[in-house]
């Protein structure tokens, strides 16, 4: 079972996949700070001062006699993610566009 799972695991398929989700979750974390420390300012700047991510609707408000919690539709969030994911798509976008154009040149060279 051992040999199997060597195998298993030796194949470029799972070795491919395995690097492309450490690449992708480190990627998530550069466009996160890119986001938290780039695009939010800039956004924040450009809106008045206001933080984009505490952009919220309060339905109701915290109160500290009864202990409860605030309850609050985050749009502000949602947009910060929103934005994040379509800067990550659009980068990889450009990845694939890129591979594919060198995979397409490569396959017109002339072979010897």
């Amino acid at each position: 079972m051992l040999q199997e799972f060597k195998k298993f695991i030796a194949q470029g398929n799972v070795l491919d996949l395995a690097v492309g989700v450490l690449v992708g979750a480190a990627f998530g974390k550069v466009v996160t700070a890119f986001m938290d420390d780039i695009i939010n300012p800039v956004v924040g700047l450009a809106v008045g001062g206001v933080d984009l991510s505490a952009l919220k609707i309060v339905l109701k408000a915290a109160d500290p006699a009864t202990q409860t919690a605030e309850v609050a539709i985050r749009y502000g969030s949602f947009i910060n993610v929103g934005i994040q994911f379509l800067i990550t798509m659009w980068v990889i976008f450009l990845i694939v566009k890129a591979a594919n154009k060198a995979k397409l040149s490569n396959s017109l060279a002339p072979k010897e």
